[in-house]
């Protein structure tokens, strides 16, 4: 009987830490106690089967080292830069300023606060990471405008929750940091092979809206004409002044990028974004400070720019010459927008137009400062979220002194950001030490290998294999969260996944869509729980109809969370079926060929040392294709 625990103690020991978790214990410590207990049956167990027990008392000694191994892990370092910028632009009101002017952008439209929920949670998604901060964020100021204008309670709560879920899988994720690190890929890889579908599950949560504003009219009302703000002397929205603006940023932000040796990917459309950004922000600031009142200055200001990049161009300085060309653009919009209002009276900036460039330029920003560093190579992740919670602090102190408003930046909310970071930060890597533990005994038993074969003889290949561990996710999800899944499930999954081929970087994504259902998962997922606790439970009486309005039930939560959940699985079809959408990551990396690096070689030459062109009477010549002699 002892022989047969022995030859079986991989599985008795999964199965163990399963129970450890049903019972309730903290998964940190379940890991840990679950590591320890069988590193202790395992050793007295070892000389009944020495071949699949490997482990002895000295290499305990080995647990202090993981141990440090793990808390100096740079890669990790991203996660608790990223939660802070996060935290700090939830609290600074960044949300709030996003959504009510996007609301008011798509407010007209069937379903237009869904859409702008959507497009605000992608936006956040972009720039903070986390999901928590987004989806209390929109709960707290989308869900009472939603209720207030009749949208269906359903509705109204799975979109707020799907799309704080989006920051799962649009870079910079924390899921996707973690992904990387378990399965020993770049996080530069990861957040680029993320990006498109990240982009698509975006589009499918707009499609479902637009469905049920079609079927269903009444689940998803537009504004009324009285809620509608920022509107022209004239009454007029102002909305196809933002049109043209959009198109125009747009088109000279790909044609400076295609002047530049960035030709495709995600990086290129990031970069191409933050240059659209600019010219937009230099259009807007002109036409507020400037406009139709002062069109000299406007015009010097245009004429100065023109001499700054004719010198640069000839010089040969590219680089700052299509700097200056991006300014360019944005000062020759302005001057044209200042000089038809002059003389005809039409404004082409709108107040919309203009309302809606502010508000987009910081998240907009803060993209490119983190994503685009990383994907052009300038910063590592770790770098990029070190600067982007830099940049976090600054926007939240600008906006501070333009507002007025010392609510939007004081040292309680850095406190209070602070905190809850270094807690986030500490039950992180807990768990990752208790998993460490655990998977010291666990290879120790071999379990590595029972996992391995396990998952390789299953029917269908690759395939097979794909659909048999995202089921096994999806049901493990409804009782663990993205960080106990990343620790424990894929550092078994990866190897499996390795050896059949599959690139790691595509297989990481799949999952990361996955896992998050881990939020949306009636009754255990912590998004819903988030809106639960922001959602009204009383009725309340509305501050500005003074209607006296109905609570929110977590059974109205629930049930608006599963079409999400549908999709979301839905996402993960799209990706294993078309694998391009995430394996354009290896196009937008530098080409090597190994012909011409052969040929390096071959030309190197070592000062004192033989070979073509050495001077005589040095060492013997290095052969690369043979193995060394001794003489």
């Amino acid at each position: 009987m002892a022989a047969l625990i022995a030859q079986n103690l991989a599985p008795i020991m999964f199965a163990a830490l399963v129970v450890f978790l049903l019972l309730g214990y903290p998964v940190a410590f379940a890991l840990a106690a679950n590591g320890l207990l069988f590193f202790f049956v395992a050793v007295e167990l070892a000389p009944l089967a020495p071949d699949t027990i490997t482990l002895s008392w000295p290499l305990l000694q080995a647990l202090p080292d993981r141990i440090f191994g793990t808390m100096s892990n740079e890669v990790l370092l991203a996660v608790p830069f990223f939660t802070f910028m996060g935290l700090v632009l939830e609290r600074s009101g960044m949300a709030e300023d996003l959504l009510d002017t996007i609301g008011q952008l798509f407010g007209p439209v069937r379903g237009g606060l869904a859409y702008a929920v959507i497009f605000v949670g992608a936006l956040l998604a972009a720039t903070t990471g986390v999901v928590a901060a987004s989806v209390i964020s929109m709960g707290l100021i989308s869900l009472p405008i939603m209720l207030r204008y009749g949208y269906d309670r359903r509705l109204a709560s799975g979109v707020i929750a799907a799309s704080g879920t989006l920051a799962q899988i649009i870079p910079p994720s924390l899921v996707l940091i973690v992904m990387a690190d378990q399965l020993g890929r770049s996080v530069g890889d990861m957040y680029e092979g993320a990006f498109l579908p990240g982009l698509i599950l975006t589009g499918l949560y707009a499609g479902y809206i637009m469905l049920m504003s079609i079927l269903f009219p009444k689940s998803a009302p537009g504004l009324p004409p009285e809620a509608i703000g920022y509107r022209e002397p004239s009454g007029a929205r102002g909305v196809w002044q933002l049109g043209i603006l959009v198109v125009f940023s747009g088109l000279v932000g790909y044609y400076i990028m295609s002047q530049t040796n960035t030709k495709a990917g995600a990086d290129f459309v990031i970069l191409t974004i933050c240059v659209a950004t600019v010219v937009a922000l230099i259009c807007a600031l002109m036409n507020k400070m400037l406009g139709a009142k002062r069109i000299a200055i406007s015009a010097v200001l245009v004429a100065l720019f023109v001499g700054v990049y004719a010198v640069l161009h000839s010089q040969g300085h590219e680089g700052l010459a299509l700097t200056f060309e991006m300014i360019l653009a944005g000062a020759i919009y302005a001057l044209i927008v200042g000089l038809v209002e002059r003389f005809t009276g039409l404004r082409l900036m709108s107040n919309m137009a203009q309302q809606v460039t502010f508000v987009m330029v910081p998240p907009l920003l803060l993209i490119f400062l983190v994503l685009g560093t990383i994907f052009i190579g300038l910063a590592t992740p770790t770098e990029g979220g070190a600067m982007g919670a830099l940049g976090s602090v600054i926007l939240a102190a600008v906006k501070r002194k333009l507002d007025n408003n010392p609510s939007r930046f004081n040292w309680t909310l850095v406190r209070q950001a602070t905190e809850a970071t270094a807690k986030l930060s500490a039950f992180v890597l807990f768990i990752l030490i208790g998993a460490r533990v655990f998977s010291l005994t666990f290879y120790g038993v071999n379990g590595h290998i029972w996992v391995e074969h396990l998952l390789t003889s299953l029917p269908g290949g690759q395939v097979g294999f794909l659909v048999v561990v995202n089921v096994l996710v999806f049901f493990l999800a409804f009782f663990l969260d993205y960080f106990e899944l990343a620790f424990i499930i894929i550092p078994l999954l990866g190897p499996a996944a390795d050896k059949l081929g599959i690139d790691l970087i595509w297989f990481g994504v799949i999952l990361a869509v996955n896992m998050q259902t881990s939020f949306m998962h009636p009754p255990f997922g912590f998004a819903l729980f988030f809106l639960r606790s922001v959602a009204p439970k009383v009725p309340y009486i509305d501050r500005v109809t003074g209607k006296r309005m109905e609570p929110v039930t977590t059974g109205q939560i629930y049930w608006g969370a599963v079409p999400f959940v549908i999709i979301q699985l839905i996402m993960v079809g799209i990706v294993i079926l078309f694998p391009q959408i995430v394996m354009h990551y290896k196009a937008a990396g530098p080409a090597v060929d190994p012909a011409a690096v052969q040929k390096k070689l071959d030309e190197l030459l070592v000062p004192g040392l033989g070979g073509p062109g050495s001077e005589p009477g040095g060492l013997p010549g290095l052969n690369f294709d043979e193995p060394p002699k001794i003489q």
